[in-house]
């Protein structure tokens, strides 16, 4: 036995009324229903932690890439030195003979 139901929203929290009027002092039911906030809150940390352990990992592959370029170009000096000493060499052996 419901007399009256009152629903009522501003976006963010409904309210429901229910009025009962079957005994001598009637009872009154509220219902309210809220979200605060707070998924959206959660929803942006959770945004702000992938953009952040993106960045670390792209950060993570740059470090990578310039410790490669570090190592080869320290591989072709070690090259181009070690042609140099086989011309002096030569040129030693030549002298020598």
């Amino acid at each position: 036995m419901v007399d009256r139901v009152v629903e009522r929203t501003d976006g963010t929290t409904s309210e429901r009324v229910t009025e009962t009027a079957s005994a001598p002092g009637s009872t009154t039911v509220i219902e309210r229903r809220g979200g605060g906030g707070a998924g959206l809150l959660i929803g942006l940390a959770v945004l702000v932690l992938v953009v952040i352990g993106a960045l670390y990992l792209i950060n993570q592959n740059n470090r990578e890439n310039v410790k490669t370029d570090a190592i080869t170009q320290a591989a072709k000096d070690v090259g181009g030195a070690a042609k140099d000493v086989g011309g002096a060499a030569k040129d030693a052996a030549k002298k020598v003979d």
